[in-house]
Formats: C-alpha cells, sequence, structure tokens
C-alpha cells in the first residue's frame, strides 16, 4: 500500500516547501511513503521467479526508478497546476526527469533483451499508472480510486518480465490477476483496518469480498490448469488475517507496525502464487 492508505477518506495535503533557498534533495528523491515499497517489490519478486532473465532485471530497475520519479514530479506537477513555484519545484523538475530517463534507458534496455512481448502488458498497465499519477498531481491521491489503479498497474510488471522472459500468455495473465486481486483485497483490507482501529466503522464487507474473489480464482486456476494449490493456501492465509484483523477479537496494531505485517504477508503470498504458476507452460 502507498501511504495514502494509512489515512484513508482525508484529503491529501500540499508538501510545505520552505518559503525560500533551497530544500535538501533528499526528501525529492526517496519518497517518504513506506507501503509503496511493498507493492513494488511483490511484482518484481515474482517476475523474477518466474523468468530470472536480463529483460527482467532491467524491468524490475526500470520499474523502480519510474516509481522513485513519481515522488517529484507530482511535487512539480502539483505545483504548476496550482500556479505557484517554490524553491523546490525546479529540484522535483530535475530530480523526476533525470529519474525518468533512467527507466527509460532501462526500459529500452528490457526490450532489447526480452524474448517475448513485454510491452504488451505496459500498454495496459501505463494508463492506469497515469491514471494514479493524475489523482496525485490534483492532491488526491489517497482516495480510493488511484489506490486501487497504481495497484492494478504495478502488479502488470509481473506480467510484462514473464512475457519477456520468454514464458506463456497463461503464466503472464495469470501472474498478473492473481497478485492484482492479492494487492486490491489488502489495500481496502488495511484502510478498513485503520478505520476500525480509530473506531470510526468500517464495514469488513468489501475487503472479505475480494479476498473470496481472489481464494475462488486461485481455485479455479489450480482446477482447470497444472498449477500447484499453492495460490489458494496464500489466498486462505490472507482470507484468515484479513477476518481476524476485522474482528472484535483482533490485536490493536500501529499504523506502522501493520504496514510491516503486510509486507510480510505479501512477501509469502507472492512466493505461494509464484511456486503456483511454475507449472504452468
Amino acid at each position: 500500500m502507498t501511504e495514502e492508505s494509512t489515512r484513508p477518506g482525508r484529503p491529501a495535503a500540499p508538501a510545505g516547501p520552505p518559503p525560500s533557498g533551497r530544500v535538501p534533495w533528499k526528501p525529492l528523491l526517496l519518497p517518504s511513503e513506506h507501503g509503496g515499497w511493498g507493492l513494488l517489490a511483490e511484482p518484481a519478486l515474482l517476475g523474477l521467479i518466474l523468468a530470472p532473465t536480463g529483460s527482467s532485471w532491467a524491468l524490475a530497475g526500470c520499474a523502480l526508478l519510474a516509481f522513485l520519479a513519481r515522488h517529484p514530479l507530482k511535487l512539480a506537477v502539483s505545483d504548476r497546476l496550482r500556479g505557484v513555484h517554490y524553491p523546490r519545484t525546479s529540484q522535483a523538475w530535475i530530480a523526476g526527469g533525470a529519474y525518468a530517463l533512467a527507466a527509460g534507458a532501462l526500459l529500452a534496455l528490457a526490450l532489447a533483451l526480452s524474448s517475448g512481448p513485454l510491452w504488451a502488458p505496459l500498454l495496459v498497465a501505463g494508463p492506469l499508472a497515469f491514471g494514479q499519477f493524475l489523482y496525485d498531481a490534483r492532491l488526491k491521491g489517497r482516495a480510493l480510486a488511484p489506490e486501487l489503479l497504481g495497484a492494478a498497474a504495478l502488479c502488470g510488471i509481473a506480467a510484462a518480465m514473464a512475457l519477456g522472459g520468454g514464458r506463456s500468455w497463461l503464466v503472464a495473465l495469470c501472474a498478473w490477476l492473481l497478485l492484482t486481486l492479492r494487492s486490491i483485497a489488502s489495500v481496502t483490507y488495511v484502510r478498513a483496518r485503520l478505520l476500525t482501529e480509530r473506531g470510526q466503522g468500517a464495514s469488513p464487507l468489501p475487503p472479505l469480498a475480494l479476498h473470496a474473489a481472489g481464494l475462488g480464482s486461485a481455485i479455479a486456476l489450480a482446477g482447470l490448469t497444472t498449477a500447484s494449490w499453492l495460490a489458494a493456501l496464500a489466498f486462505v492465509l490472507l482470507t484468515a488475517r484479513a477476518v481476524h484483523g476485522l474482528s472484535q477479537g483482533r490485536i490493536g496494531l500501529a499504523p506502522r507496525k501493520l504496514g510491516f505485517a503486510e509486507l510480510g504477508y505479501g512477501l509469502v503470498s507472492t512466493a505461494l502464487i509464484a511456486a503456483a504458476l511454475l507449472p504452468l507452460a
């Protein structure tokens, strides 16, 4: 999850740059959000397990740099849309542009090294990522819609890596579907969990329904193909944690601890999904 998911329903506030002088480069080069790293790591890990090729490594690096570019470019575009210019604005353009150029170079390398049509999933994931970016630039990135757009876009990286590494369309599409269902279920669960922890009340039905959809998809995949049942096991684990986490008997967790717990669940479930898909052609 991104940092936005830790404060659902509240409008985003623009970053507060100093009134004069240059700002430090570190806040521009490294985003302060923590949950987004998990959503980035999961598709990269899945793609590298399914297709550990040079193309996959280059695309993973491209995704990392694109993720890093999002923060300074969001600040720069937001300033432009609001008709303001701070000392940090020019620096944000420089940082974001440098990241974007480096990401483009690695994307070109991934395309050159690929043995399959890795560009195809990117044609779908790109507009989804751009949609999330537009929400961010308009300071609406904490809404549910951009969170889900970003999660689905990032999961497309796994499909692109699989295709670029010579895996079949079946493997790529199943990886994208299962990881997307896992990610959006987790996003909605964390938002509901945080509201529940604050005593604001949140219906457990949407996150539990999404977990059930993921479990049903994993079971269907195992029944219709040669994929193993390990993906279903991943969703059983995730569903159990969602049921307990939204129950009256849950153990209270601070947002940071909840984020670390979700990172652990995400990595374990991603490894299980990868192991389930490896037997596919």
